[in-house]
């Protein structure tokens, strides 16, 4: 009894959400085809709006192509982040030895000026 409750609970869902006659629609269009498709399934397929198996794997494909770019893409990132990296750590010690040299430059000017005295 319990059983035949949710099968009930479950084609009233179906019915509710138009599940039940958009499958019948398109079941009626199969039934009427004068020249039957040779996958039913696609025929389904199609006329509820999902791709067909051909456009289903050329997509599948296109995502392959495009998660194998997007890590290659991150992969570049990630090594130009390291070499910007590099470069401000670089640029960072030029400029702390650059302080120290006019610093040394400037104390030996004071000591010719202090030896001209």
């Amino acid at each position: 009894m319990e059983k035949e409750a949710k099968k009930e609970g479950f084609r009233k869902y179906l019915e509710a959400s138009g599940v039940l006659d958009a499958l019948t629609k398109v079941l009626v269009a199969l039934y009427e085809q004068n020249d039957k498709p040779s996958s039913a399934l696609e025929f389904v397929q199609q006329k509820l709006g999902g791709p067909s198996l051909s456009e289903y794997e050329k997509l599948q494909a296109e995502l392959s192509e495009l998660q194998i770019r997007y890590n290659e893409l991150i992969k570049e990132n990630q090594e130009r982040c390291r070499e910007l990296e590099e470069l401000k750590h670089t640029q960072v010690e030029a400029s702390a030895n650059k302080e120290l040299d006019v610093g040394n430059t400037h104390d030996e000017e004071l000591n010719t000026d202090v030896v001209k005295c």
